[in-house]
């Protein structure tokens, strides 16, 4: 642009000097060269000003427009699908048979149906809670199962969810929708912890449950032996008639 102004004031210059023809040497026409240049000068720079202006409100503009691609929120959110997952796997441990997790439960089953068989105690209530042992036990591993099963169909849903999330985050268009996809993706990761977490504590629990009643069992079958070996005179075998 400068260069262009330069050329234009030298032209101009050049043709300010030029005589007047001859027929017209009546009259000359007043020329101030210097001013003339001086004013075109003017004119280039005020056109040079007004192009950086409309250079600076493009800049402007664009910086604008990245403002909003940064700001601009994910269209896609598996919110709600993450949550709806967790509230399946909080439901079943909620849905836990018997005795269930919970401290004072726990505390009270162990000081009576789990608690060492004493001479106190008769044939009937050894037998009743040695039957619901096994009644306990056997509903830890039907909840262990429905837990895993559970756990199992999540497995698709969580799939679907990460590569949605996946395809989201390499298609964001700015700042914020790179976020939170990379937000979801933490929460997927979260549910899925959460899932494991219920997974290995439906099954300790179960597996606890069996010790437990096998310990007991245990614990039980010798109070019986030592009732058998002491009652009365202790066995004597006599002779019965099976047949007429």
């Amino acid at each position: 642009m400068r260069r262009l102004t330069q050329l234009l004031a030298a032209g101009l210059i050049a043709a300010a000097i030029v005589q007047v023809p001859r027929e017209a040497t009546a009259q000359w026409i007043v020329f101030d060269p210097n001013n003339y240049a001086q004013n075109v000068l003017t004119a280039a720079r005020e056109l040079q000003q007004i192009n950086n202006q409309i250079t600076s409100l493009q800049n402007q503009a664009l910086m604008l427009i990245n403002q909003a691609k940064n700001l601009a929120s994910l269209p896609y959110s598996s919110l709600q699908q993450l949550e709806q997952s967790i509230q399946r796997t909080q439901q079943l441990l909620g849905q836990a048979q018997r005795i269930a997790y919970d401290v004072g439960q726990i505390d009270r089953a162990f000081s009576s149906t789990y608690a060492p068989a004493s001479s106190s105690q008769s044939g009937q209530v050894l037998i009743a809670n040695a039957q619901t042992r096994w009644q306990n036990a056997v509903a830890g591993l039907q909840d262990a199962m429905r837990v895993q099963a559970t756990v199992v169909g999540n497995l698709d849903t969580n799939r679907t969810q990460m590569s949605a999330l996946v395809s989201a985050s390499q298609g964001a268009t700015g700042a914020l929708q790179a976020s939170q996809a990379g937000n979801q993706l933490l929460a997927l990761q979260n549910q899925q912890l959460v899932d494991l977490t219920a997974a290995i504590a439906a099954q300790g629990r179960a597996q606890t449950l069996e010790q437990a009643a096998r310990a007991a069992a245990q614990d039980q079958g010798r109070e019986q032996l030592r009732r058998f070996l002491t009652q009365g005179q202790g066995y004597q075998s006599t002779t019965v008639q099976m047949f007429h």
